[in-house]
């Protein structure tokens, strides 16, 4: 690498070496989490992991942090019935994780914030349940998990009705800030419907097509400003608990 040259925050391109001497200064290492499930006829597939990804390496720049490869996959029982969603059970997906989050334990790295796209009660228990037990194996780990949308979903009433919800306005217009070339011109409208309460796949006369709100008045303003929102709370937050 030349005099002056910025090294990568993405792991996977940095060198064996130049990963070395990073971690010797404690850097904070970020391992984005997404999922590949239905958003709609309006958005991809990998919303969850471009959201998730798009938004590590915006913050890894902020804290001087590094990115680990995205994990694509989660939990997404709710959407099961939609095509093209993967949905891992929670045993599988935890073990994984923990397995990732032990390794980089193992070769020195103290600090990891897992930042999940997708925010699934279920996929975030596992990811907790996985930080837990890899942190008692790696006694001066320290891990903190969360879903970047923890942070969206407080702009409800703001930049969104109050029930606005998955591939909705919110996501719709953060998407359209983050990936504006993989929204689609479509907007649906669906009125909020979906019982927290009620495990499993909704009826589909509840959720008909994997939306949650009315997505009509979705522009790249009010994702840009979510975004941004996010971003504040995301570097606040890792300077409080890593």
């Amino acid at each position: 690498m030349g005099t002056g040259m910025v090294a990568s925050r993405r792991l996977r391109e940095l060198d064996s070496r130049t990963f070395e001497r990073r971690l010797a200064e404690n850097p904070l290492v970020i391992l984005p989490i997404g999922a590949l499930e239905a958003h709609g006829p309006h958005l991809p597939l990998g919303s969850d992991e471009v959201q998730a990804e798009v938004t590590a390496l915006a913050l890894a720049e902020r804290i001087d942090g590094l990115v680990a490869p995205t994990i694509p996959y989660g939990s997404c029982p709710g959407t099961r019935g939609f095509p093209g969603t993967v949905s891992l059970s929670m045993a599988p997906l935890g073990e994984f994780v923990r397995a990732v989050l032990s390794e980089f334990g193992r070769m020195g790295v103290r600090r990891i914030l897992v930042l999940s796209g997708h925010a699934e009660r279920g996929h975030i228990a596992a990811l907790r349940e996985a930080a837990d037990a890899a942190m008692l194996g790696s006694p001066a780990l320290r891990i903190a998990v969360l879903s970047d949308y923890d942070f969206v979903y407080e702009r409800r009433g703001l930049d969104a009705p109050s029930a606005d919800g998955h591939a909705g306005l919110l996501e719709t217009s953060r998407m359209m800030a983050l990936a504006p070339t993989m929204v689609g011109s479509e907007r649906p409208v669906v009125e909020r419907k979906v019982s927290p309460f009620r495990p499993g796949s909704p009826p589909g006369a509840e959720w008909p097509e994997s939306v949650q709100g009315d997505t009509r008045a979705a522009n790249r303003d009010p994702g840009d400003r979510v975004q941004g929102y996010v971003l504040e709370r995301l570097v606040a937050t890792v300077r409080e608990l890593l």
